[in-house]
Parts: structure tokens; sequence; C-alpha cells
């Protein structure tokens, strides 16, 4: 086991692969000589080359249809996106052409690409560098959608990503990059469409991913003295949706909170609750509560910013509220 900081795991994952496969190569801005924005590819185009770690113009639709064409004729392309926010000029190429071309095509091409980069609330980075494009692309067919949460399921789940022979938009969140924890030495890879029980319990399911486990985590020290047992999953695939470990933990539960950082119109957690409800409703004794983002372009202000997100407190006060209906 070794201490590794959460951007290094996904850097020594990228080098993990492209060292085993000469066909993979990353692109985007500034990740070649500068390393990326958040120091995840620092020095791979030392190791192998400037064509292999190509610096792209501040031009997203153009480098990801290069990616798409790249990934039609054998390569494996891993796209940094320098703030997932800046995808949505490249919105037509990552859903008509990656997600659909190899439907489109009768099977005749594979998509095997990763499109990864920072999103999520940060501290005080503004509207436009504080989007959460889970939801926007949740809706596209033929995408893998992917929210890593730690040092550990980063390195495996993109380990798998770049083996993948689908396009997979790989989620990383701005302010886990720093998180410490002990990894293997030796390879590992983790399924892309699997999710984590963080903590057995019995009181009450929450779903959660990406930043919001950890805020998660700090109301179950919280929760735990005042008696509570619950518990909590980490969706890590949010397309497809793991659908039974999410139904196994109902069957046993009986309740469900879902606490995300993205906005509550159309995110993450109203897909779960249409799924939920078709097909685990008869196990429900109470309706399922979610937990948002408010609805608005997220604040420059730090205290604004704070109120828009969830925080730990509302998540045992949902807790509380929900196991005190038990009859």
């Amino acid at each position: 086991m070794a201490q590794t900081i959460f951007f290094n795991a996904l850097r020594e994952a990228i080098d993990e692969e492209m060292a085993h496969d000469p066909t993979v190569f990353v692109l985007g801005e500034d990740v070649g000589h500068y390393g990326g924005s958040y120091k995840v590819t620092k020095d791979l185009y030392k190791k192998y080359g400037e064509l292999r770690v190509l610096d792209t113009p501040i031009a997203e639709n153009s480098f990801t249809g290069l990616a798409v064409g790249a990934a039609i004729n054998g390569l494996r392309p891993i796209i940094e996106g320098m703030n997932m926010g800046f995808l949505l000029l490249a919105f037509n190429q990552i859903a008509n052409n990656a997600g659909m071309l190899r439907y489109t095509s009768g099977g005749n091409f594979k998509i095997p690409m990763v499109i990864r980069g920072p999103g999520g609330v940060g501290r005080q980075l503004g509207a436009e560098h504080s989007q959460r494009l889970e939801a926007y692309f949740q809706a596209v067919p033929g995408l893998k959608i992917v929210a890593c949460s730690t040092p550990y399921n980063a390195k495996g789940l993109l380990k798998s990503a770049i083996r993948d022979d689908n396009p997979v938009l790989f989620f990383e969140h701005v302010l886990l990059y720093n998180l410490k924890e002990e990894l293997p030495t030796e390879e590992y890879w983790l399924p892309l469409d699997k999710a984590e029980i963080v903590r057995p319990g019995k009181d009450v399911t929450i779903l959660t991913y990406s930043r919001m486990r950890h805020h998660t985590l700090q109301a179950l020290k919280t929760l735990e003295k005042q008696g509570y047992d619950p518990e909590i999953i980490d969706l890590i695939s949010l397309k497809p949706l793991d659908l039974e470990t999410i139904g196994n933990s109902i069957r046993k539960t009986h309740r469900v909170i879902i606490v995300e950082e993205c906005m509550r119109t159309g995110g993450i957690g109203a897909e779960l609750i249409a799924s939920i409800n078709e097909r685990f409703f008869d196990e429900l004794d109470a309706p399922v509560v979610r937990l948002s983002s408010q609805d608005i372009p997220t604040p420059y202000n730090g205290t604004l910013e704070r109120l828009t997100i969830v925080q730990p407190e509302q998540i045992v006060e949902a807790v509380e509220k929900m196991v005190a209906l038990r009859v």
C-alpha cells in the first residue's frame, strides 16, 4: 500500500494505461508542458512525447471531434476538460457523434474514448466554473457516466474507463483533488457499472455520489452519536444506475434519502426517484426524500455559494425526520 493523492491516482491510471497500450493518448488544453490544470498529466509528455500528450487550442468542439475520429480509427483518446463546464461547447460532438456513432454505423465503429476533468461547486469559482454536467448528458444514448469520489476508486475506475470500448464521461470533483488514501501497489480495475456500499445499515438508505459522499460521511458522525444506523451507497455509476444494489438496500431499509450536488430540477436525483418508484414502490414505507442544489446559477459570494448546496446538517435533519416517521 502507498499513500497517494487523488490527482496522482488519476495520473497513475493514465500512465499505466499509456504504458500498456500505445493507442492510448491524451489531448486537451494545457495537458502537455503545463501538466493539466490540476496536474493530472504532469510530466507525461516527457515520457510519451508531445503527440501522445497533445496540447490543443482552446476549441472544445474541435478537439472533441478530433478525438471521436481518432477513436473510430483505432486509438483510445482521453480528453481532459480544463473545466467540465467548457465541454458544453462540445455537446454536439459528445452526444451526436461519440454517443451515437456505434449505433448509427450498425456497429462498424467503436468509440473507445474517455472525457474527464474537474467539475462541481468549488470555492468561489463562479457560476460558469461550478457546473454539474452529469444531468445534461444523462439522457444521451450510448454514453456511460461515472463519478469518482476517492483516490482508490478514481484510479480503478479510470483504468477501466480507458479500456472500455464505449465513450465514458468521467466526472472528478474540483474539491477532491487533494484527498489522500492508501492505494494498492499492484494494478487493479473497478467495474464502471457498480455502486459501492460505503456503510451498511438498516434505518435508511442514503444514495449519494462524488463530493456529497464526504458530506454524508460528515453527517454520519453526528447520526451515529444519536443512535441512527444509515446505509450509505456511493452510486459511482450514474449511467447506467446500479439498480440491483439500490434495490437490495431498499428492501432492507424501506426508506431512501438522495443527497446530490446536482440541481434539483431534472437532476440525477429526479431519475433516481422515478426509477425507484417504478421498481421498488411497494418496498417503500415513506416517500423518497431528495436533497439537491438550488436551481440557481452558483453565486460567487462564499456564504451564498454554501447556501446553494447540501450541507451535512441538512442530511442529519433529513434522517431524523424520516426515521421519526417509522411505524
